[in-house]
């Protein structure tokens, strides 16, 4: 059991997705995150515990190495395929119900801004640390971002911008969730976007890469 749930995770460390995937080239022919999990679950291995033991600890390599710089987008977009190919098994657990996640992150990047690859990689690093990702997509207005706060009660926010022209929507949206929902965390991130920014516009929380994201949810984890 203990060497499946090491394979699962250097599969997904590695952006191995599945047998038929020829990345990386050493692994060739091998199984991957999807067969493994799979096999995993087939088993007896809980759903949770490949969660707990093999995917959140790949993610949080992935996001270190990322971090570092010794990895860069394109890998990181071959772990998030690798880790979705595992999540598709366990997901039917989690919206049963007979597994918990430990909370729910709503993300979308501002209105005006049609970017979407920063806002991806975070909300894959967040569903690979164990929470519910609620994806309101690009160019969203302010409105769609407090319908979804309301619609899930102690959601956390995360909101992306990657031009200075949509900045101004960013403090928009922050403005207006903390005046109809003063408790809600709301996380910012993007090229333009730093920490005096976050802190002048009433965000709480800001990190230049994912991997911050995760780290700063990890306190507040049910």
């Amino acid at each position: 059991m203990e060497e499946l749930l090491t394979r699962i995770a250097r599969c997904v460390e590695s952006g191995k997705t599945d047998k038929a995937s020829p990345y990386p080239p050493d692994m060739r022919g091998n199984d991957g995150a999807d067969e493994l999990t799979k096999q995993a679950l087939d088993e007896g291995l809980s759903p949770a515990r490949i969660l707990d033991e093999a995917l959140i600890p790949a993610m949080a390599v992935v996001g270190e190495r990322f971090s570092r710089k010794e990895i860069y987008v394109p890998q990181m977009l071959m772990a998030a395929k690798a880790m979705n190919s595992s999540m598709k098994h366990l997901k039917p657990f989690f919206q049963s119900g007979e597994t918990k996640r430990k909370g729910k992150f709503i993300i979308g990047t501002v209105a005006g801004d049609l970017h979407d690859i920063g806002k991806n990689l975070v909300a894959m690093m967040i569903e690979g640390g164990g929470w519910e990702i609620i994806d309101l997509g690009v160019d969203v207005k302010t409105d769609k971002f407090l319908k979804a706060v309301e619609d899930n009660p102690g959601a956390f926010v995360g909101l992306s911008a990657l031009l200075t022209t949509t900045m101004e929507n960013m403090k928009k949206t922050v403005e207006v969730l903390k005046e109809k929902h003063p408790s809600v965390k709301v996380l910012v991130g993007g090229a333009p976007v730093t920490m005096e920014y976050c802190e002048k516009i009433g965000a709480d929380f800001y990190s230049p890469d994912p991997q911050g994201a995760v780290n700063y949810l990890k306190q507040f984890a049910v």
